[in-house]
Formats: C-alpha cells, structure tokens, sequence
C-alpha cells in the first residue's frame, strides 16, 4: 500500500474536528489516538500533536488515527471538565446517544467513526485546569482485556489500574469501557495536570505512544523502552467528594502513599472560621488525583486514592 499522511477533519456532531491518517507502506493494525476529550488536558494534546509531525509512514505498518483534541467546545472555552453547551463530561457519555444533548452526540459520534473498527485505542489524558495527578493507565474488563492489560503496561506509566464491573466502580460511560464492550482493547493514559504543558508530561506520553507501536507490531524496529520498569498493578480506585461546598485544602500530594483512615484534607468555610469536613483515605494506597483549587462546590470531586 502506498506510505501516506492525510489531515482532514471529520464531521463529529457536527463539529469539523481534526483528524491526521497515517497510512503505513505495510499492512498491518490500525490504532485510534484520542486526546482532549476534556478541554484543558493540555499535555497530551501536545504530545499528540508532536507524535504526528514525527512519525514516518515509510517506517510504519498498518494505519493510525490521531485526533490532538476531540472535544474542541470545551477547549475552545478553556471548560475544564464538562462540554460548556451542555454542562456534561464527555468521558461519561460513551458510547454515546446520536438524539442526545451535544456531549452525548460527540460521544456517539466518534465511538461510531473512531473506536469501532480499530485494533486497539489510546485514549490520552492529564488533570484538567485544577487537577493534580500522578501518572497512570486505566484499562476495563471486558473480552478484550488481556491485550487491553498489555497496552497499558506498554505505555510506561507507574501505575496501571484494572477497571471492574459492579458498584465500587469509580466512573462509567467511558471511551476504553465503550471500547471494551465491544471486544477492542482501550486505555486511558493519564499525565499531566493543572492546566500546564509541561516538558516531562509531554515526554512521557510520546514515548508512551511509541511504545504502543511498538508493542503492535507497527513500528519497524523496536523503540523507547529504555528505564522500563514494572508497574504498580491496582484494582481499587476510590474517589472522594465533599458533602458542603467550600475551602478544599490537601494535606496531600499526587502521588504520596496514605493510610487507611489517614486526613487527606479538610473543608472548611470560605471565612475560615469552621472546618465543615475532615476527608480521611477509605483505605491504603496512593493518591492518583488532587483538586488543586480550593474552590470546590456541594458533592464536589477531592481526590482519587489508588491500591491493590
């Protein structure tokens, strides 16, 4: 087949979003790339950007599909989180409603036309504008997950996270469980945070994505696994939300290991006068995710504590 780059943008509720194909000079997989399926998850972003530029369809098998940023209202916005048209999280909406409000549209859409059809999904996040995090992958049960495991370790994040079925699941409606359901192996792989492009972050998902390459048998040669060590695997992931709205301040890092029980921070009033809440860890591990920002509202989101 001819080694070829394609830029177009795809019609995605009707949104012109862009799009790169890499088609390679060999037949091999074809591997969908997401990012900025949040609006202000700028390193991966990045990163995906980059890793377009870079690649070389003469030294490629099979086809990519890379899309820099999916959800182009909120990053237009600079709305962290949520698709400001609708106020909804677009990675809790998959796979999607075609009569939906636009987050769900969006979700429908690119399910349909990105994640159908692929031998496997990267799906590239960080914290959002007021998020810390500590890096790591997620990947979902389902009839594909052994590979679905093998992509997330490959990616070379410290962490890698087993999302199970049932009730203690920490979120639904995502890009890898509407991938998963459907038998294609998916992740989410998070780094970066608080609304920063930074270097280290950048690094760490292009190398991770050419690992990925790597690992389908889709780059000629093999690459970028130096410093390769294993991961922490968990199957636990907790997160935990305020009751009052208010002044959220952390006693914790991203990243820091905590007891179970141990104050990860306190809420308190907006004059300081009253602690309203102490957020103690429901069990031992580390914290993947921290609210940066002291403003959190009612039920707001504080933080993710990981563990196996």
């Amino acid at each position: 087949m001819p080694a070829t780059v394609i830029r177009r943008t795809l019609d995605l509720a009707g949104l012109d979003v862009p799009v790169a194909e890499i088609t390679g000079a060999l037949d091999g997989p074809t591997l969908t790339v997401i990012a900025g399926v949040h609006g202000c998850e700028y390193a991966p972003m990045a990163a995906v950007r980059r890793w377009i530029r870079e690649l070389e369809p003469a030294q490629l098998r099979g086809r990519v599909l890379a899309v820099p940023v999916l959800n182009l209202p909120a990053f237009r916005a600079r709305s962290p989180f949520v698709v400001p048209d609708d106020g909804k999280n677009l990675n809790r909406c998959f796979p999607g409603d075609p009569a939906g409000t636009l987050a769900q549209r969006l979700a429908h859409a690119a399910f349909t036309q990105l994640i159908v059809g692929s031998d496997a999904v990267v799906d590239a996040h960080a914290g959002d504008l007021a998020e810390a995090l500590e890096p790591f992958t997620l990947y979902d049960d389902g009839p594909a997950q052994a590979r679905a495991r093998e992509l997330a370790v490959s990616y070379g994040l410290g962490y890698v996270i087993r999302q199970q079925p049932g009730p203690g699941r920490a979120v639904t409606g995502t890009t890898s469980a509407a991938a998963a359901a459907i038998g294609v192996p998916a992740v989410i792989a998070e780094a970066g945070g608080c609304g920063l492009v930074e270097s280290a972050a950048v690094e760490l998902h292009l190398r991770g994505l050419y690992r990925v390459l790597d690992l389908l048998g889709m780059a000629r040669g093999g690459a970028h696994w130096e410093d390769d060590r294993p991961p922490s695997y968990l199957e636990r992931f907790g997160w935990l939300h305020c009751d009052q709205a208010g002044w959220w301040e952390p006693q914790v890092l991203a990243g820091q290991r905590v007891a179970e029980g141990q104050v990860l921070g306190t809420v308190s009033s907006i004059d300081g006068a009253q602690v309203r809440e102490e957020v103690r860890a429901p069990f031992g591990g580390v914290v993947l995710f921290l609210t940066s920002s002291p403003a959190v509202a009612d039920g707001g989101l504080l933080l993710g504590v990981g563990a196996s």
